[in-house]
């Protein structure tokens, strides 16, 4: 998938600076799974630092109740002191308090941090999808939105997870001290016990990080698929590829299902082995205290708290075996989110990337959008090679490429997609690597072959701002015959548009996204073979009205370029520029190169 934003450059920097956390801000997105969440740990220390602390509140409160309890057997219930027992239960009374608060504020503070983080990665996704710069990702949309969301809140869990590991571990080595207390023989079962159950279920983490992977990988593809499925079901019905689509989703949905089974499975067998070995280990050291309290070692109190405090062995040990598991899921969605971060992005040839390599170049100089004018000196690249052509303030100008690769290539030359091998490209009379997004958007505009349209109405797809008035609105859209769409609608421009226009015909979606690039009016624009989906005179009537409303006398200076083989478009073009082989074989009036039997062959083909 290629993502590119149509929003002007002020409107952008609105929505970054809006959406864009800032945590974010200055950084650079980590390149590793484990880097992405030690950047996560990092960036909710302090939350996690208050989290941790009261949650390990609650779990050595939860240790000391059996504690408590074999203290009160012993000085209060064997000895039947009154008093003791009004004491002891006072103090379990503000035991419980402490205990539930601590759990109650801590899980509070350790999701708000959660929630914080999901947040955060999801506008790291969207600002790398909707960035100036774009992204270019071959993942499917409905993959993309799974990593934006599913990913993102996989990773997020790992503050939960080290919140309840610091909490597991203390418990764990607070629950070994007070067996140390009241005997050293069951704290020594316990601190060898414990590290060999955790050992013998690690063992299966890895098998499970490998199976986690490619479980949240085939979900993603499954959901791809499933979003392209929706969207498409109309044309597909249209060209009865029903069953071909739903054959194909139901193996991806199949394998999704299968790589789910697999890591589910390997996660029961951890948690099983935890639940088996964790019982087989309670079990000695309850057998160890029996004997040990049958010998006299410890006293009836003692041997209450020591079978309480093995049974609360159980918690964490599950706990820090289920984390572990966790952990893999984490780490296999931030994988994903970090390959497709590292994406790199549609718009190369900006300042950004090219920082330090014109030092020549200052804010002082002219804006490029000020000199609507485009020019490619000596240019080499991919199959274009030397290359020059200029566009005059105020030209038309027309390209004829025999090669498709070749009209290709010098649209990616002129959206920033590539940079020259050699030569200059110039917008506005300065080199397209000493702008920015901003300037490049705001001096030109690249309007494509494929026409993106968006859920809202016609008036919203063709002027998505407001910024026209009505006649300026009707100017535009009679220059491109859109006005025809408008007029067959049942409520005008306020009639609903889908996602991808897929209620429209091939030409009446062409004619809105010609309609939406006028309404932008760039001092520079390019397009795309505009008219090919249209009918012989609706297309006269659109290089008639481009060509009135882009050079209309007294409005302001526009340049156009058109790379089209249309004869009624190269009609009006100021100047034809031949292209054959990635280089110029002749320049001039269309009907004057029309004498060219070469030229004439390629725009009447």
């Amino acid at each position: 998938m290629s993502t590119r934003t149509h929003a002007p450059a002020d409107d952008l920097r609105r929505t970054e600076s809006a959406t864009a956390p800032p945590v974010l801000a200055g950084g650079h997105a980590p390149t590793t799974a484990g880097a992405l969440l030690r950047r996560t740990v990092r960036r909710h220390a302090r939350a996690l630092a208050g989290a941790s602390a009261l949650v390990t509140v609650w779990q050595v409160a939860e240790l000391m109740v059996p504690v408590l309890i074999g203290v009160v057997i012993d000085r209060a219930v064997v000895t039947g002191d009154g008093w003791q027992m009004l004491l002891w239960a006072a103090v379990f009374a503000l035991h419980f308090v402490v205990l539930s608060l601590s759990y109650r504020f801590g899980a509070r503070m350790g999701n708000r941090a959660l929630h914080t983080e999901s947040h955060a990665l999801r506008t790291e996704v969207s600002a790398h999808v909707l960035s100036g710069r774009g992204a270019r990702a071959d993942r499917l949309p409905g993959d993309v939105v799974s990593i934006a969301t599913a990913d993102a809140e996989m990773v997020a869990v790992v503050v939960r997870q080290v919140m309840f590991t610091v909490a597991g571990a203390v418990g764990l080595l607070v629950s070994a001290v007070v067996l140390a207390a009241i005997d050293p023989v069951l704290a020594l079962v316990v601190l060898v016990g414990v590290p060999c159950v955790l050992v013998v279920t690690q063992l299966l983490s890895p098998r499970l990080a490998t199976r986690s992977a490619v479980r949240q990988e085939a979900l993603g593809e499954a959901a791809g698929i499933a979003s392209d499925l929706v969207r498409g079901i109309r044309p597909l019905k249209g060209v009865a590829g029903e069953d071909a689509a739903l054959d194909r989703y139901r193996r991806r949905s199949q394998q999704a299902a299968t790589a789910s089974v697999g890591a589910a499975r390997w996660e029961g067998v951890m948690q099983g082995m935890t639940e088996g070995l964790s019982g087989l280990f309670l079990a000695v050291v309850a057998l160890v205290a029996g004997v040990r309290a049958v010998n006299g070692d410890i006293g009836v109190g003692e041997f209450v708290a020591v079978v309480g405090i093995s049974q609360f062995l159980g918690e964490p040990l599950r706990m820090l075996t289920f984390l572990v598991a966790q952990l893999a899921q984490s780490r296999a969605s931030a994988a994903r989110i970090v390959d497709f971060l590292a994406t790199p992005p549609l718009v190369l040839a900006t300042r950004e990337q090219h920082a330090g390599t014109h030092p020549d170049s200052s804010d002082a100089r002219p804006s490029a959008s000020s000199t609507p004018s485009l020019a490619l000196r000596a240019v080499s690249s991919g199959p274009l090679a030397d290359l020059t052509l200029e566009a005059a303030p105020g030209r038309s100008v027309a390209v004829v490429a025999e090669d498709p690769a070749d009209a290709a290539a010098l649209l990616a030359l002129l959206r920033g997609e590539a940079v020259p091998d050699a030569g200059t490209v110039l917008v506005g009379g300065r080199a397209v690597g000493d702008l920015d997004v901003e300037e490049l958007h705001a001096a030109l505009l690249v309007a494509d072959h494929h026409v993106e349209l968006f859920d809202g109405t016609l008036r919203s797809n063709v002027d998505p701002h407001t910024a026209l008035d009505a006649e300026r609105l009707a100017r535009v859209l009679h220059a491109c015959a859109a006005d025809e769409v408008v007029a067959q609608a049942p409520t005008g421009l306020e009639e609903h548009v889908r996602v991808g226009g897929t209620t429209l015909s091939g030409g009446q979606r062409q004619r809105l996204g010609l309609a939406r690039a006028l309404a932008a009016d760039p001092g520079v624009l390019v397009l795309h073979d505009p008219t090919t989906a249209v009918d012989a005179v609706t297309e006269a009537r659109i290089a008639e009205g481009l060509h009135d409303l882009r050079h209309a006398p007294g409005a302001p200076v526009r340049t156009t370029l058109v790379v089209t083989s249309s004869p009624a478009l190269l009609a009006r073009a100021d100047v034809v520029v031949h292209l054959r082989a990635g280089r110029v074989v002749a320049r001039g009036r269309h009907h004057d190169l029309v004498a060219d039997e070469r030229y004439r062959s390629a725009v009447l083909r």
